[in-house]
């Protein structure tokens, strides 16, 4: 999988950083804490990194020193990763590696010497193929995946096209790319069926962003790309959709706006 990633990516990921770390799930982080081996440095392979924030959130869950290896296509994003300086727990010292890798083509020989294998905000972009190809390569480790889309937006307010553009957004997701079929809210669903396939128990939880007037910034960015990917898909909801953005910006800048964003976190192994 080759990245062509928007202008103001990296700004976007940093916008959304504090909105992931209070969704995702602590529950299947203390998991993942029991389960490391004691006595030795902890190696994590952390994949399509990004700026390395599942690195920044998880590293100071788990004790002892650790060797975090970054998955990811873009340059720019690995340059930003490898800035990160991380700590353990309990003070301990937090390495961090960056390799440029396609992790669409991830194999086990990949995650040799693992211990634990994440990543975040992934699934819904892959293929049902590459789910597949990942959970065969990471199901010798427990593996916790973050922040999977689910398909479903609530508002408070409601506003009646809030239904069919949420249809037209997930269509969007499950849109077929360069002959890539991506897979959005169907993709925990296939993860765990794919984990299933090789004997993995999978364990999944609720996570979602819960986004008011403390994230009015956030709440508009998304909203502006959510309408945007909707009408893309159903151009013809292109006037009404315009007339909805415009209302709901202005309620989001009003501190009248709340969403409901649905994501799931599942931990393999």
């Amino acid at each position: 999988m080759t990245t062509s990633l928007p202008p103001g990516f990296a700004d976007w990921l940093r916008l959304r950083e504090p909105a992931d770390a209070a969704a995702r799930s602590a529950e299947l982080a203390d998991a993942v804490r029991d389960r490391m081996p004691a006595g030795r440095p902890l190696v994590v392979h952390d994949l399509g990194s990004g700026t390395g924030s599942m690195a920044r959130w998880l590293a100071p869950r788990l004790p002892g020193p650790q060797r975090w290896v970054l998955h990811e296509r873009d340059r720019d994003l690995l340059a930003l990763a490898r800035s990160a300086r991380l700590t353990a727990a309990d003070g301990a010292e937090v390495t961090v590696t960056t390799l440029d890798s396609d992790i669409t083509r991830l194999t086990a020989a990949d995650l040799a010497g693992a211990h634990l294998v994440t990543a975040s905000a992934l699934l819904d972009m892959l293929t049902a193929e590459e789910v597949e190809r990942m959970a065969a390569a990471c199901a010798g480790h427990p593996t916790l995946f973050a922040l999977t889309v689910s398909g479903r937006a609530e508002f408070t307010p409601p506003h009646p096209l809030d239904a069919e553009l949420t249809a037209a957004f997930n269509a969007h997701q499950r849109r077929t790319v360069d002959g890539r079929a991506l897979l959005g809210p169907d993709a925990v669903d296939a993860a765990v069926a794919a984990f299933s396939r090789h004997g993995v128990e999978v364990v999944v939880r609720p996570t979602p962003w819960r986004l008011g007037p403390e994230q009015a910034e956030l709440a508009a960015e998304w909203l502006t790309g959510w309408v945007a990917a909707a009408v893309e898909e159903l151009p013809h909801l292109s006037g009404p959709a315009g007339t909805y953005q415009k209302w709901r910006l202005a309620e989001a800048a009003a501190g009248r706006l709340d969403v409901v964003l649905h994501h799931a976190d599942l931990l393999a192994g």
